[in-house]
């Protein structure tokens, strides 16, 4: 049986109750779950002080589980940034944990990529994925058999549908990404991953299109984009539009960086603040071809 440890290293879990289904839940899948000591701490807006959660991190990484997953993202990894021990997370990935989460989750993953070039997987939260309450939607199936398959080490591709234009497109590179707005922060930092050649996945969540825009351009005009082989959309959900907005929306934030870049931009992959998601191997040698409308990526 996979070992499974649940731990916060961001945000403070409102809602115990939540994390406990969420515990049931992935039992129920097989997974013999764990909960960190501080899980359920609190100080301010944050699973515990910053001492707290990095040594829930620290512990985990000692007990190297088969899966840790994060309970929830918010804020507050990136203040843990320049005090992980990084070769302690590196052995265990080595040993075989999988490291799991999205949104604040990754400053950890990007980190792991730029301390030694360690995996970890983009994928479901404890909280916003297992936790979720029946009368609001419970478990997404989809979401649930992805992350299962990811776990064993069963899943080695993912498809989707993107829009039209991109039939024939053949291209390889590592595979790394995630959340805009946390990725973007750590732009000129140490825990940059400098990755040349790569696919790139992006996802964010209560950002109006001109903000991504906004920072997709700052990434284009960095350079990060232009060296990559190709750029992955996922959900940009949450927002609101603006009586000024005037006809603006996402696609015309996308259509603007497509007009300043020959890298192609494709969208539609279902990850991010939705419901449905796939998991992701942050770190891998991945390759991604379109067929039509359809994209496989593998690895």
């Amino acid at each position: 049986m996979s070992t499974l440890h649940l731990f916060s290293a961001a945000g403070v879990v409102a809602r115990p109750a939540a994390l406990r289904l969420a515990a049931r839940r992935l039992s129920g899948l097989g997974f013999e779950v764990t909960l960190d000591a501080s899980a359920l701490a609190r100080r301010q807006r944050f699973a515990g002080d910053d001492a707290t959660r990095l040594a829930a991190l620290h512990r985990v990484a000692g007990a190297a589980p088969s899966v840790a997953l994060a309970s929830r993202g918010g804020y507050g990894l990136t203040r843990l940034l320049d005090a992980l021990d990084w070769p302690l997370l590196a052995r265990s990935v080595e040993r075989g944990t999988r490291w799991v989460g999205h949104s604040d989750l990754t400053a950890l993953q990007l980190g792991l990529l730029a301390h030694g070039g360690a995996r970890s997987w983009a994928g479901p939260l404890a909280l916003e994925d297992f936790g979720r309450a029946d009368e609001d939607g419970g478990l997404d199936d989809v979401t649930v058999d992805c992350f299962r398959e990811a776990m064993s080490g069963e899943l080695e591709a993912l498809g989707f549908r993107t829009e039209a234009g991109f039939d024939g497109l053949d291209r390889r590179g590592t595979l790394w990404g995630g959340n805009l707005t946390v990725l973007l922060s750590l732009l000129g930092t140490p825990h940059w991953p400098r990755v040349k050649g790569g696919i790139l996945f992006l996802e964010d969540v209560n950002e109006h299109p001109y903000r991504v825009e906004r920072m997709l351009l700052q990434l284009l005009q960095a350079g990060v984009i232009g060296a990559q082989k190709a750029v992955v959309l996922g959900a940009f959900s949450g927002w609101k539009p603006s009586p000024l907005d005037r006809g603006y929306t996402l696609r015309s934030a996308i259509a603007r960086l497509r007009e300043q870049t020959a890298v192609p931009v494709l969208t539609g992959l279902p990850f991010g603040h939705v419901p449905t998601k796939v998991s992701l191997p942050v770190g891998a040698k991945a390759r991604l071809v379109v067929d039509g409308r359809d994209v496989l990526i593998g690895w």
